[in-house]
Parts: structure tokens; C-alpha cells; sequence
């Protein structure tokens, strides 16, 4: 969830540094910070956005041509400035930035503090830098060895840099569970969490596996695993312009992303669907295709919109391939003890790639036997590096914190994967299964229709956006697009707002509902058409506000609702990927009507990569 950026070279580290953290801010953070090296170590770190600390550097010492940075998202103590990262040894010589948990740290604490270390900070990261010293002085080792015995010691998750002002060209990272990628330059480097703050400057990375040590000494990079063993590096190419994560003239990433549905959809059934040839393929399905398609049961694991994309995949997989499917939260499943039988198929999905409930659900479902496929977003992220097959959704960069193009990329593919599985099993026929690969190809001219439903959801929002609560109600299909619209409206409008199973309103929900609740109605015409009406008049007898999603040329509720939004027509199992357009923008409105942070909502981060 923090953000790690880290500079060796013959460049000034600090503007690069700078950049970085700025780059990274989408991923959610309460305080920055940056080391300096340059004879001696420079620390410089303050609460609050990035901008804050670069307004205080203005007259500081910057120079050095090695450093590190950091965008911290609190978990041990407060976000203050001495919780901040990065963070310094006893004698102050060794300096760390930490992205992670060490579960093992209060421990680790008491130990030290009777050897007669001192600790500044509330932070578990303190704690692990302070290790690093004691060893080194102990076993009189490189700082390379001393970071190679803290990790024998520590618990937990972590992507560590660190910088020692005796050592000045050096840096030493390590991750387990937490991503780190290093950038390959001309005699430099740069280290982050993620490829945004490298790609302006090199195209060529190295994904650090877990428990590798990557030291880069006097120009050159050696890695090592944990038993000091060197490993040879992978050096793969960005697929990744420079363009994809910059704003593009939108006010904000997220409407940016709303606006990019069109393409990213398109990125994602490219190669993959052609109903002119009348093939489906997913190259990522061949080698266990036998396996899915006879599987008795598949599992699905996500978190957040993730989870809400398996939900919809639950019906498709159900109706089209007939196979039983359960949608978990990771979180959840990985702290049970959940019934897995070899040779069970585990859909596991994320965005990053990097979810840390997800990535323990998996290798839990892999010691039980259980095949394991990955549908993510960013390449070379760590679920698709442990899963058995998997799928990229090909949606491009997603910056903005509540994701919209990550969600219809995944129900896409998850889609693509369901009809295909169901033709070679024989549960749907030759002309369903042509209609369908009309129907995918259609998606991306009619989510650029529904997009120009901008201005009348604009209109919508001024009505609403004052509102305390508000509901969201579908069924079938669309119940999982309602918990969709209800998550995004509460996380970037702080509005209070739950989605349900339609029917499930007269079970407790509709007692809510008064003039000033909005109820918002995914209506889509589908095989529930008629009972959503119904729940409409129970909302209107009792005097709420109904906004409907329905399908273009619907004229019965046109009557009922307060306001319609009218939406291409499609085959009900596709329809998740259209209506959700119209509450990604309408949420994204009231957003910017309430003056919200719509990129960065309070307290949330784009990767969630610790518990």
C-alpha cells in the first residue's frame, strides 16, 4: 500500500525521487519522505501530501547522486512526521524505507531496547532497520549480509531499501509479499513499487522475486536469494507508455479511466474473439482447458470490486457452462478452513495482481491441490507469477483508487472464459455461442454510447448530492452491478450507500426508504424485468427518489422513475459491463460536487498489499 522509490546513479536522486513519489500517490498515502546520500545521510520526511514535503525542501541540502523515497500508508502509529518514512538506525548511518508489516516486531523491540536501542517512531519498520545495524555490528558483515540475516528473523511482509551513509554507492532491497521492480538504465538504476515512476526513464525491469536480495554496488546489480545463493535476473520490457498514466486533459484519472472503457475493452477481447471467424480463444486456458471444463466446482477469489467482478462470473459460469460456482472474499477464505478437493479450479482476481489476501488464498488453494487462475491487470505482478494459467485483462494502467476500467475488463474476460468453456463442453450450441461472440464484439461502441449519458447524470447528481444514504437494487445479473455502484459512491462521495438483491428490500431495507433516500435501480430488461417494476412501485408508494439504469426505448418506467438513464440494449449476462457506466460517472459527479479527493479518497489505497 505504500509507496517505495529509490535512485542509483550519475543523476541528481532528488527531482527523480520527487517524481516518483508523485507518481505514486494514486496508490494512497498520510506522509512522504526521501534519504539523500551525499558524504553524509540526509533524512527528510513530513505528514501530509507530497507537495507539502517538497514546499519544506526549498531551502534544504538536495544533492546526491543515491537516495530513497517513500509515501506512507499508516498501520503502526498515527500518520505524524516521525512515523513517517524513511527511517534510521541507532547511530543514524543506515537509513530504510518499508512498505509492509512485520508481525514480529513488538518482540523484536523488547530485544533491542535491552541491548540499548532507542526507537523515535511508533512503526514495526523502525524496529527492522535497528535489526539490520545490530546485526551488522555483531557479525561485522556488509550491509548486504546484515539485511540477508535480518530476513531469518523478521515475520511478515515486506519490500525493504535501504542506504548506508559508509557504504555511499550502495543500495540493498529485498521483498517477500510486497512488490518491488527494478528499472535497468544506462550505469543506473531506479527501484519502486510499481513500474509508474520508472517508465520515464527506462523501459527495461526486473520483477524481484520473493526473498531475493538485490544489491547495486558501484554501478552493478547482483541478486542473491536468502541463502546467498545469486540468481540470475529476468529482464523483461515495459508494455507501458508514458502517456497511459498521465491525466490526458481529464480533470482526473478516474473519469480519465470511466472514458477509457471503450479501448480497454476492446485491449481486452483483441486477439481473443472473432465472430466473423467464429472463434473464442484464451491462449492462458490451453493447458488446463481439460480441467476446467470437467471440473466439478470452481471457486472464486477477490476483494472489493475484484470480488464483485466474480460475482458476476458466478451467474455466467452457472448458466453457460453449468459448472457450481462460490465467490469468497479472499480475506475470509484464507482464515477458514474451507473444503478444497484436488484438481477444484480457483479463480483468483485482482487488479495489481499484488492483493495480499488474494495471494495467501491462492497458495492456500495450491497446498490443497487445487488449480489455480489468475485474471489481473498488471503484467508481471506477483499472482500471475503463482498461479498455474491465467488471463491479463489488457485494461492498461488504472491510477484513480476506485476502480472502474479493472471491473468491466475483468467481467469481460471472465465472460470470454465462461462461453468458451461452455461450447467446448457442449452446454451451449454452435448458434448461442455465435451470438454471444456478436455480442462481445459489440461492447465497446455501446459503453461509448452509455458514456454519453454524461451531461444527464451530471443533472442527476446536483439532485442528489446532498444525500446522507442512498440505495442501489438489481436483480439477477445486475444485483452484482449494484454492490458496484453502492461501493463506488462510498468511496470516493463518502455517502453512505449499500447495494441489495431487489426483493431483499422488503426484508429490512425498505424501511430506510423516505424523499430524501435515492434509490438507484439497475432495470435492465431482462428475464427479472417484471418484478423489478414492482419493487420500483413499492419504492415510489413510499415516496423515494428512483434513478433507473434501463435499456434504450424502455417506456414503462420512464412513468415511474424520477429520472431514467437509458442504456444500449445487450444479452442480460453482458448488460453488468454496460449499466455499470452510468454509476461510475454518476458516482464520480457527486464526488467532484462534494468537493471529495476523488483519485485519493481518505483512508483508502489503490493495492491493498498488507492486512
Amino acid at each position: 500500500m505504500c509507496g517505495i522509490v529509490a535512485y542509483i546513479g550519475h543523476r541528481d536522486a532528488y527531482p527523480i525521487l520527487l517524481q516518483g513519489l508523485k507518481r505514486l500517490e494514486y496508490r494512497g498515502y498520510d506522509s512522504a519522505g526521501v534519504a539523500l546520500l551525499n558524504g553524509e545521510l540526509r533524512v527528510y520526511k513530513k505528514k501530509g501530501k507530497v507537495e507539502e514535503l517538497e514546499n519544506t525542501l526549498t531551502d534544504q541540502p538536495t544533492k546526491g547522486t543515491v537516495g530513497i523515497g517513500h509515501t506512507r500508508w499508516a498501520t503502526h502509529g498515527e500518520p505524524s512526521d516521525i512515523n513517517a518514512h524513511p527511517h534510521v538506525s541507532q547511530s543514524g548511518k543506515i537509513a530504510l524505507i518499508h512498505n509492509g508489516i512485520i508481525e514480529n516486531y513488538s518482540a523484536l523491540r523488547k530485544e533491542l531496547t535491552s541491548l540499548g536501542h532507542t526507537f523515535k517512531s511508533e512503526t514495526d519498520s523502525e524496529v527492522f532497520v535497528h535489526l539490520i545495524e545490530e546485526i551488522q555490528k555483531n557479525e561485522h558483515c556488509t550491509l548486504e549480509e546484515a539485511v540477508r540475516l535480518a530476513l531469518t528473523q523478521v515475520v511478515g511482509a515486506y519490500a525493504i531499501v535501504v542506504v548506508d551513509q559508509d557504504a555511499p554507492q550502495q543500495l540493498v532491497a529485498t521483498r517477500k509479499g510486497s512488490p518491488l521492480v527494478i528499472g535497468v538504465g544506462k550505469d543506473e538504476y531506479f527501484l519502486a513499487s510499481d513500474a509508474s515512476p520508472i517508465i520515464e526513464y527506462t523501459n527495461e525491469v526486473i520483477y524481484l522475486n520473493d526473498q531475493e536480495i538485490a544489491t547495486i554496488k558501484d554501478g552493478a546489480l547482483s541478486i542473491r536469494n536468502i541463502e546467498s545463493i545469486p540468481t540470475t535476473p529476468y529482464i523483461q520490457k515495459l508494455d507501458m507508455e508514458l502517456e497511459s498514466i498521465e491525466k490526458g486533459g481529464f480533470e482526473h484519472f478516474m473519469l480519465k479511466e470511466i472514458y477509457e472503457q471503450p479501448r480497454s475493452v476492446h485491449d481486452t477481447l483483441r486477439g481473443r474473439v472473432s465472430a466473423k471467424q467464429g472463434h473464442l480463444v484464451l491462449g492462458g486456458l490451453r493447458q488446463y482447458l481439460h480441467t476446467m471444463i470437467n471440473a466439478k466446482r470452481i471457486i472464486i477469489l477477490g476483494c472489493g470490486t475484484s470480488w464483485h467482478a466474480g460475482l458476476v462470473a458466478e451467474y455466467i459460469f452457472e448458466e453457460f457452462a453449468r459448472i457450481p460456482v462460490e465467490v469468497e472474499y479472499a480475506s475470509e477464505f484464507r482464515y477458514r478452513n474451507p473444503v478444497i478437493y484436488e484438481g477444484d479450479v480457483v479463480i483468483a482476481i485482482s487488479q495489481s495482481g499484488e492483493t495480499a489476501d488474494t495471494l495467501a488464498a491462492i497458495e492456500l488453494a495450491k497446498s490443497k491441490g487445487a488449480i489455480i487462475f489468475g485474471v489481473c491487470n498488471v503484467v508481471g505482478s506477483s499472482i500471475p507469477r503463482v498461479t498455474h494459467e491465467g488471463a491479463y485483462t489488457h485494461a492498461g494502467p488504472e491510477i484513480g483508487v476506485a476502480s472502474t476500467k479493472a471491473f468491466t475488463a475483468q467481467v469481460t474476460v471472465l465472460s470470454m472464459m465462461a462461453v468458451m468453456i461452455a461450447y467446448r463442453k457442449g452446454t451451449i450450441k454452435e448458434t448461442r455461442f455465435r451470438e454471444m461472440l456478436v455480442e462481445f464484439e459489440q461492447l465497446p461502441d455501446k459503453i461509448e454510447k452509455a458514456l454519453q449519458l454524461d451531461q444527464q447524470i451530471q443533472y442527476i447528481a446536483e439532485q442528489i448530492k446532498d444525500a446522507d444514504n442512498a440505495l442501489f437494487l438489481g436483480r439477477g445479473y445486475n444485483f452484482p452491478v449494484a454492490l458496484e455502484g453502492a461501493l463506488k459512491l462510498k468511496e470516493i462521495s463518502y455517502i453512505h450507500a449499500e447495494g441489495y438483491p431487489a426483493a431483499e428490500m422488503k426484508h429490512g431495507p425498505i424501511a430506510l426508504i423516505d424523499e430524501a433516500m435515492p434509490v438507484v435501480f439497475i432495470a435492465t430488461q431482462d428475464s427479472s424485468y417484471e418484478k423489478i417494476i414492482s419493487n420500483i412501485r413499492e419504492v415510489k408508494a413510499r415516496h423515494g427518489k428512483v434513478i433507473a439504469v434501463v435499456t434504450e426505448g424502455d417506456a414503462e418506467i420512464r412513468h415511474m422513475a424520477d429520472h431514467v438513464l437509458e442504456v444500449p440494449a445487450a444479452h442480460e449476462a453482458l448488460m453488468p459491463i454496460i449499466a455499470v457506466i452510468p454509476l461510475q460517472l454518476l458516482s464520480y459527479h457527486i464526488a467532484v460536487m462534494r468537493g471529495c479527493n476523488v483519485d485519493q479518497p481518505r483512508n483508502l489505497a489503490k493495492s491493498v498489499t498488507v492486512e
